[in-house]
């Protein structure tokens, strides 16, 4: 099991794009605090990433799951599919993001924290 990296200020592409080649290829998994506007990149598994954010005093009901697939651009290069974003509770009954305006949140977080190069 391998734990997330905390983002808060910045992660270059090409960092990420490092951290996909050494787990999954061309993408890897992350996972976005929508309140805090940080994210946790880099976990084996999204519980991973989402564990890392909880331990850092984030709430489970602001976490959601995401891939980033660094090589591509524009609305492609973020995936919104991850067994956590689950929560019939807060109706999210998808793997996905529901909600076009948490999608916007998620991808404006992102955007600040990987910009593009």
């Amino acid at each position: 099991m391998t734990a997330g990296r905390i983002v808060r200020d910045s992660v270059s592409r090409a960092d990420l794009a490092r951290m996909a080649g050494d787990q999954f290829g061309d993408w890897v998994k992350a996972v976005v605090d929508v309140s805090r506007g940080i994210m946790a990149v880099g976990g084996d598994l999204h519980a991973d990433d989402e564990a890392a954010l909880l331990a850092d005093g984030s709430r489970q009901s602001d976490l959601w799951g995401i891939n980033l697939h660094p090589g591509e651009s524009g609305s492609d290069w973020i995936e919104f599919d991850s067994m956590i974003n689950i929560r019939p509770g807060q109706g999210n009954r998808s793997r996905g993001v529901d909600d076009e305006r948490l999608r916007a949140r998620i991808r404006e977080v992102v955007r600040t924290l990987a910009p593009p190069e």
